[in-house]
């Protein structure tokens, strides 16, 4: 799950970075309003982390150029402002949830995957999948019941195409989700994890669609 931060906050932008980073999400941090906007034309986020007071104007008033995206990412205020009016105007103008600072990353991390569930159409945090069940809250993954280990990157690319399940993810979209600005990645690194995601779920999990991108499916997965 790619998520652009939007806060000018030296520190507290490092301290919510390395916290999803270490949780598999791929983070891209701006510190000011022109910053975020030329993000929002470079990538596609699935979030949008959004400071209020920016050195550069209201953080709400990106929420329009948001609102435009065609798959629009999920938009999370993150502000000291503690008003129920400030609240009112930023849900009102097209952001999904708000929380005042100082606040527990945890509390950001379960809020982001609530929302991310309710996007989502997901129910549940857990995703069943013929032999799989997938743990969106626990980051945790089993195949016949048994735990099945994965690297961060497979997991940033299995919850991807979970929350979605029966979705086309171009690959575009996939690497996206896989790497931020700072990363570099060869041409075919896509390939090579899905590949591996393959040998540990089973390959009738992920379909390829030629030209198209991959789908995860309701199957029962064959060993390879």
């Amino acid at each position: 799950m790619r998520v652009l931060l939007v806060e000018d906050d030296v520190t507290l932008s490092e301290a919510v970075c390395g916290y999803l980073r270490a949780k598999a999400f791929v983070v891209d941090a701006c510190a000011s309003l022109a910053e975020a906007s030329a993000a929002l034309h470079s990538a596609q986020y699935a979030a949008v982390l959004l400071d209020l007071h920016l050195g550069d104007g209201d953080g709400l008033s990106l929420l329009p150029q948001i609102r435009a995206i065609k798959e629009r990412p999920i938009v999370i205020v993150l502000t000291a402002r503690d008003q129920v009016s400030d609240r009112i105007r930023g849900l009102d103008a097209g952001a999904d949830d708000y929380l005042i600072k100082p606040y527990d990353p945890g509390e950001l991390l379960a809020r982001l995957r609530a929302v991310e569930r309710r996007r989502s159409a997901a129910s549940a945090p857990i995703i069943e999948l013929g032999d799989l069940q997938i743990d969106l809250s626990h980051e945790l993954v089993r195949r016949n019941g048994m735990p099945v280990a994965l690297t961060q990157k497979e997991w940033s690319l299995l919850r991807v195409m979970a929350t979605r399940p029966d979705r086309i993810h171009t690959r575009e979209n996939l690497q996206d989700a896989l790497y931020g600005f700072d990363d570099e990645a060869d041409s075919n690194t896509l390939e090579v994890f899905v590949s591996r995601l393959r040998r540990k779920l089973g390959r009738n999990h992920i379909q390829t669609l030629r030209g198209l991108g991959y789908r995860l499916v309701n199957a029962v997965g064959d060993d390879e």
